[in-house]
């Protein structure tokens, strides 16, 4: 007979948590008071978790940034949302340091796929981009140098015609 999920003890519904997707300790511990659990059995729970390494801070940290990255966003906003899961400075600053890639040519990659025709019709609509990789998490020298291309590359799959 299969028992409720709110029947379940704070590790196995953390388990089950973890068995979707990477969870910051401060995640876990947020939805299992949610479920109802006290803190003594979180707290329990969530060492011995730790201790047999199916939930990690740091590997959160690393599939967090790669997910945002991946998404197109910066190493600004990437550094922002981690630190609302409360994970350590260092952590933050590792995780963002083991991304590959170049922030610049990401950058560029973004506004040629959705500033390039604006741009070129209007060098107006620079700012326009600017401020959109800003928003992204682009540090502000990296948004204007990105913006600043001399020769805009013309594949017909880097333009995107919607407004």
């Amino acid at each position: 007979m299969r028992r409720k999920a709110s029947e379940l003890p704070a590790y196995q519904q953390a388990m089950g948590l973890l068995v979707r997707r990477e969870h910051s300790k401060r995640e876990l511990k947020q939805k299992l008071r949610q479920r109802g659990k006290e803190d003594g059995e979180i707290d329990t729970a969530l060492e011995t978790l730790s201790r047999q390494d199916f939930q990690n801070d740091e590997r959160f940290a690393m599939a967090l940034a790669r997910s945002r990255q991946a998404a197109g966003y910066g190493p600004v906003r990437i550094r922002a949302e981690m630190a609302q899961h409360s994970l350590a400075a260092e952590v933050i600053t590792e995780a963002i340091a083991a991304l590959p890639g170049n922030w610049l040519e990401t950058a560029q990659g973004l506004v040629a796929r959705r500033y390039l025709r604006k741009i070129q019709s209007d060098p107006a609509q620079s700012r326009k981009a600017v401020d959109f990789l800003l928003r992204r998490g682009f540090e502000q020298k990296t948004a204007y140098n990105a913006v600043k291309i001399t020769e805009w590359p013309v594949e017909p799959d880097l333009i995107d015609e919607s407004p």
